[in-house]
Formats: structure tokens, C-alpha cells, sequence
């Protein structure tokens, strides 16, 4: 028995040979036959040499890889998108940690008086130049109705003179009278008109544009904080490293950093503020030119009015260059002015 076993492995054939041998992992997935075609794309294969020239790895790589089609600046966008998420991340933070610290009382914030002093009176001057200016507009209004019922009661004057014979001569020096009036009425309305229209581009656009700069200088603007906060943050930031280094060296390379951001936004702050100071003296010479005249203005012109000075009414819209309507003429309105 022993001689017919030994025979009987003589015969079996090698494991090595063998299409049928069974290895020990996991088999091979089932491919089938009609899945075998060579009309269906294969994705490509890179041989990677890894160490010696012998060991070799195979990468498979998809047609939509970025390796292959090129597209590297699809990745440099996204990584840029990232970076700016990033910086505005930071940068929020530390605005948002100052306006907290700042209620708080636990830090101090750039203040400059003169500066402060000059925005104040600016948005003082605006409050007393818009009351001056919804005063004007109602005199106007009002002075408006004057004229046209002035101007319908000479008409009926005039009519009731040719019905009313009797009393022809009195009707007709009242209607006289009230044409005389009328026609000084829309002279001086012409000139309040002109007056209106000047304080409120005055009040509604100059100062409001200055107020407008002013604000970014001074607090949060939209999406973005102002100048002056992200110029605290960073100052605040850089003042914190530096009483640390003192004691570790190891956050110079921090410290230097921090000191380039802040230069950053002392530079942006400072242009900020030169620019307040610019637009408030030149808001301010500006003022003062445009209100001379306007005043100059009102003055002869209701003076020339209530004194019945036709001709020194007259002569005052010549000089302002200010042409009068005809009687009537509606009066325009507050978006029109």
C-alpha cells in the first residue's frame, strides 16, 4: 500500500503547473465573456520606479484625471479661493475680538481729536442746513399757492369789470393790482426755487458724500470693516508679540509677520484719514462760497418783494442768472429741485 501511494504522486501532476490551483487570498473576480471586448476603453497605466529600477508600481489614472488633461489651473483657482477664505477669516476675527475688547474697555483705540472734533461740527452743520432746508421748501409751498390764488383773483376781477358796469373802474385796479402782484410773486418764487435747490444739493449730496468717507474711516462699512478697526486689530496684535518675543525668541519669525500686516493697514489707515482731512477742508471753503451767494441771494430778493421794488427784484435774478416761469407754471417737485 505504501508503494501504490508513492506511485500515485509521481503521477499527479505539479502544483506549479496546474491552471486549476488554488492560492490561498482572495480570487480573482469573475469576468464574463461577453464583457471581454477590446471596443471598450481600458484606462491607462504609469509605471512609477520606486527605490532600485526593479520595483516597479502601476498607477492607474482615469481619462478625467488632471495629470492628464493639463488642468492645473482649475487647482491654482481653488487654491487662491481657499487662501483668500482664509486671510478673511483671520482678518474678521481680529476685528470683531477688537470691537469686543474696545466695549469691553480691556484695549485702547486711535482716537484723534482735531479730526473727531471737525466730523462732529460737520454732522452738526448738516442737522441745522437740513432744517434751514425743509423751512425754505415749505415758504416756497406756500408762496406758490399765494401766487396762484393772486393770480385767479385778478382774473375774476377782470371778469366781474366788464359785467359790472357801475363798478368797472374799481375791479379794474384790483385786477390791476393783483397781475402787478402775480408777476413779482413768480419773480420771488423763482429765486426760493433757485435757493432750495442749491441747499439741498448742498446738504443731500456734498456733505452727504464727505459723511460717506467719514464712515469708512470711522466704523463698519457693508461686509468690511473700517480702516481704523482693522488698523487697531493689528497694532494690538503686534503689541501682544512683542512682549512675548521678549521672553521666547522663538516667535520672531511671527513678530515680523505681524509687523508687515500692520504696516499693511497703517498705510491704509493713514491714506484714510488724509483723505477725511482733505474732503473736510474743501467741503468746508466750498460751504462757505455757496452759502454767500445763497444768502446774498434770499436777502435782496424778499427784501425787493415785500418793499414793491420791482426793478431791484428783477436786477437780483439777472445777477444770479435765475430765469422766472410763467404764472402759470406748477410748482416742481422736491425730486426735480
Amino acid at each position: 500500500m505504501e508503494r501504490s501511494i508513492h506511485e500515485m504522486l509521481k503521477d499527479a501532476p505539479s502544483l506549479n503547473d496546474s491552471d486549476s490551483a488554488v492560492h490561498s487570498g482572495t480570487p480573482p473576480p469573475h469576468i464574463p465573456n461577453n464583457c471581454n471586448n477590446d471596443s471598450q476603453p481600458r484606462p491607462a497605466t504609469i509605471n512609477l520606479t520606486l527605490g532600485s529600477p526593479t520595483s516597479q508600481m502601476s498607477v492607474t489614472v482615469s481619462p478625467n484625471t488632471p495629470i492628464q488633461n493639463g488642468d492645473t489651473q482649475t487647482m491654482r483657482t481653488a487654491q487662491s479661493k481657499i487662501e483668500s477664505i482664509k486671510n478673511w477669516s483671520i482678518s474678521t476675527y481680529k476685528c470683531t475680538r477688537q470691537l469686543m475688547y474696545e466695549k469691553l474697555g480691556k484695549t485702547s483705540r486711535t482716537v484723534d481729536s482735531e479730526l473727531e472734533t471737525q466730523i462732529e461740527l460737520l454732522r452738526d452743520t448738516q442737522r441745522k442746513y437740513c432744517n434751514v432746508l425743509r423751512l425754505s421748501r415749505a415758504l416756497a409751498s406756500h408762496f406758490h399757492h399765494v401766487v396762484q390764488t393772486q393770480h385767479a383773483l385778478g382774473e375774476a376781477f377782470s371778469e366781474l369789470a366788464q359785467k359790472s358796469p357801475e363798478l368797472q373802474e374799481e375791479f379794474l385796479y384790483n385786477s390791476e393790482t393783483q397781475r402787478n402782484l402775480t408777476k413779482n410773486g413768480e419773480t420771488l418764487l423763482g429765486a426760493l426755487n433757485f435757493f432750495v435747490s442749491s441747499v439741498n444739493t448742498l446738504c443731500n449730496k456734498t456733505i452727504e458724500d464727505t459723511l460717506f468717507t467719514v464712515r469708512q474711516y470711522e466704523t463698519a462699512s457693508s461686509s468690511r470693516f473700517a480702516y481704523r478697526i482693522e488698523y487697531d486689530a493689528y497694532r494690538t496684535d503686534l503689541e501682544a508679540l512683542a512682549q512675548v518675543t521678549k521672553n521666547d525668541s522663538s516667535n520672531a519669525a511671527r513678530l515680523e509677520a505681524a509687523q508687515a500686516h500692520y504696516e499693511e493697514h497703517k498705510q491704509n489707515f493713514e491714506k484714510l484719514r488724509s483723505d477725511v482731512s482733505i474732503k473736510l477742508k474743501f467741503l468746508d471753503e466750498n460751504r462757505i462760497k455757496v452759502m454767500h451767494k445763497q444768502l446774498l441771494l434770499f436777502h435782496n430778493a424778499v427784501s425787493a418783494y415785500f418793499s414793491g421794488n420791482q426793478t431791484a427784484l428783477e436786477a437780483t435774478l439777472k445777477q444770479f442768472n435765475i430765469k422766472v416761469k410763467s404764472p402759470n407754471s406748477s410748482l416742481p417737485s422736491w425730486l426735480e429741485q
